[in-house]
């Protein structure tokens, strides 16, 4: 890993604890991981070799940290199906709920519930047609290949044509909701409850951060790793037409 020429998504795939230092400096490194440190510092006026040292102090690993970027990719789309695509679908209509009893309750004294709420009741009813998308469509598809891998065949042309079709359009679905939760961040302060917060305000706002924190772990695993990966053996391929 070379901190100063790799970009940041392949910093984070190669250790993901690396995550929470581009966190703390509002660098994204999942919907923008395409960049290098100095490209992603540049428009912000961050300090560079700050960052780079804050990576280069990270203790050496216990050995005990997942490194998904050893997975096999049917493996890995498994566990983004069954560990991020669960927990959206189990937090949603909780935090549905506790959004519109926010509104009713404290919508007159914090006018922005509204905006919070409205912009997660999208990203919710994105996030659900997304996610069949990539179960139904996309991650079959890989999961094919990989087997056709090990059995030595040639994999049928899909419907989509390549996969570079439908990965472009989970990358551009996934930069919205980035962008979505980025807002919901602006509005809540970034998730600190008013001084007259009751405990369900504590509690949603937590939860909206957990929310976004798992999104863009999940992000990761699919822009910088699953995807490319999947670009990358759809072309091992001769594909039989």
């Amino acid at each position: 890993m070379n901190t100063q020429t790799d970009f940041i998504g392949d910093i984070v795939a190669a250790d993901f604890r690396t995550a929470a230092i581009f966190k703390k400096y509002g660098i994204d490194f999942c919907c923008k991981g395409g960049r290098t440190i100095e490209e992603a510092c540049s428009p912000k006026s961050l300090d560079k070799d700050q960052i780079y040292s804050d990576i280069e102090n990270l203790p050496k690993t216990d050995g005990n940290s997942i490194d998904f970027n050893s997975w096999p990719l049917d493996l890995l789309a498994d566990y983004v199906e069954k560990t991020h695509h669960r927990y959206v679908e189990e937090k949603t209509p909780v935090l549905q709920q506790f959004l519109d009893k926010l509104c009713k309750v404290h919508g007159g004294a914090h006018p922005e519930l509204f905006e919070i709420r409205d912009l997660f009741f999208a990203s919710a009813q994105d996030l659900a047609a997304h996610m069949k998308k990539e179960e139904l469509i996309l991650f079959p598809f890989v999961k094919n290949m990989v087997k056709a891998k090990i059995s030595n065949e040639a994999i049928q042309q899909p419907h989509f044509g390549t996969v570079e079709n439908p990965v472009n359009m989970m990358k551009h679905e996934h930069t919205v909701e980035g962008e979505r939760l980025r807002k919901i961040a602006d509005l809540t302060n970034e998730y600190t409850p008013p001084a007259d917060a009751c405990n369900t305000y504590k509690v949603t706002f937590a939860m909206l951060q957990d929310f976004e924190n798992d999104l863009h772990k999940h992000i990761h695993l699919e822009n910088n790793i699953l995807f490319p990966k999947a670009i990358q053996l759809e072309k091992e391929f001769s594909v039989q037409h």
